[in-house]
């Protein structure tokens, strides 16, 4: 028998939950589909939320021939016999081709270079799909003749919809099974926004429920001699006994997360920084990359606000290295409360990126005379250079920026932490040697 996600897998359009907003009446595709007029589209978005359903759902509807190529398996050759039939079919009998290509990010750069003449041409319509985003996955010239339509993750309430039309669908499991709400609260928050997690999750949970039904057979309970057996809690936890988040080393859901942990250290929130640690750690993620990141925000975000911060995060690196999974994951979570907590300061970026930049665009800025090295023949004429260090301040108030530039024309130090006393510090010394003069 099929997994139950193929036998209750939607037939038409209505059948399919959870994407109103590009498949509700009246948007552009469903009007395409229903009218038999679909141009080439690119289906982007999470696993688990209907693309390569709604790529089925087209096949038995259109009159135009539907063919399909793995992007796996697939290879050059593969396409060009396609476009050859397809075009065959268009000249002789006038019939169009929908090609529909799975996990298209898969093709190389020559397989989808093969594709750009015949979408160009209509000589295909194709349907691609992709869990990785197009802009970046996808030849740019075939994203320019295709439209990308982006399906959503699957909100709670679809995921009970699916759930509760697989309980009770003849294709499913057609009333043979009940499940209460603590067993179904449970396998949606399993599935994280993916309907083919949640019917795998429902299958395995029946198949539990099933087997400790013939263990321990109940009486039934009407005349029919069949009851349906419940489904609880204790059996969905034994066929999934953990979430499975959406997690990808690669794609958006990657970006997106690493995005949100170096926010919440910016926000000095530990709690927010400990949950997509934990997310990160959960899905795979190399904690090298971690750390990594976290040693670039002690620099970016906290600099010299707190000197120490930099000392924490290269510490935690070496941690890393050493210790490796599963104890280094009690470094990576020191280190990035640590940032979280640590007075926050750019200047550092700013000052240097600011340099840079007059660096790339200004003039060519001399070296002033009494700042230039002394070891050449001539370098007694180069003006006196004061050494701080001969001060009882350690301060001396000469040129040290070329002609042209400014003091703050780069730095412009944050008002926390050690930063901020070194400054006033600088300041009353600079004072102080005025006053003695």
């Amino acid at each position: 028998m099929a997994p139950l996600a193929v036998r209750v897998r939607p037939r038409t359009i209505d059948e399919l939950v959870g994407q109103d907003e590009v498949l509700g009446q009246g948007s552009w595709l469903r009007a395409a589909i229903e009218s038999d007029s679909l141009s080439s589209i690119i289906l982007f978005g999470p696993a688990g939320t209907g693309k390569t359903t709604l790529a089925r759902v087209i096949a038995t509807t259109t009159k135009a021939h539907f063919t399909e190529v793995s992007a796996i398996s697939g290879g050059v050759s593969d396409l060009r016999r396609v476009i050859d039939e397809a075009s065959a079919r268009l000249t002789h009998m006038g019939h169009k081709t929908i090609l529909f290509v799975d996990e298209i990010h898969r093709f190389s750069r020559s397989q989808q270079d093969a594709l750009l003449h015949a979408v160009e041409d209509r000589i295909v319509i194709l349907i691609g799909a992709t869990t990785e985003n197009p802009a970046f996955e996808v030849n740019s010239a075939l994203i320019s003749r295709s439209r990308i339509i982006e399906f959503l993750a699957l909100t709670n309430e679809a995921i009970c919809a699916v759930i509760e039309s697989a309980l009770t669908s003849e294709y499913g499991l057609d009333g043979a099974f009940t499940l209460n709400d603590d067993a179904l609260d449970a396998i949606v928050k399993m599935a994280g926004g993916d309907a083919r997690v949640a019917l795998t999750t429902l299958e395995m949970a029946a198949d539990m429920a099933a087997s400790k039904s013939m263990d321990s057979p109940v009486e039934p309970a009407n005349d029919s001699g069949v009851d349906p057996i419940p489904i609880a809690l204790a059996d969905v936890m034994d066929a999934a006994p953990r979430t499975t988040l959406p997690y990808d080393k690669k794609g958006d859901m990657h970006y997106d997360v690493i995005s949100a942990f170096i926010k919440s250290m910016r926000g000095s929130d530990p709690d927010a920084v400990s949950y997509w640690l934990a997310r990160m750690l959960d899905g795979g993620e190399d904690p090298k990359f971690i750390a990594r990141r976290i040693m670039i925000f002690a620099s970016e975000d906290i600099g010299n606000a707190d000197p120490q911060a930099l000392l924490v995060a290269h510490a935690a690196f070496a941690a890393v290295e050493r210790i490796g999974l599963p104890e280094c994951r009690i470094n990576l979570s020191q280190a990035a409360i640590y940032m979280a907590l640590a007075p926050k300061s750019n200047a550092a970026i700013v000052a240097i990126d600011k340099a840079l930049s007059e660096v790339s665009k200004g003039p060519l800025r001399q070296v002033p005379n009494h700042l230039r090295d002394r070891h050449r023949p001539g370098s007694e004429n180069y003006g006196t250079y004061q050494y701080p260090h001969s001060e009882p301040s350690g301060y001396v108030e000469q040129q040290y920026l070329p002609d042209g530039l400014e003091k703050g024309s780069f730095y412009s130090p944050g008002q926390r932490g050690w930063e901020a006393y070194r400054t006033e510090q600088r300041n009353n010394d600079k004072s102080n040697k005025g006053s003695a003069g």
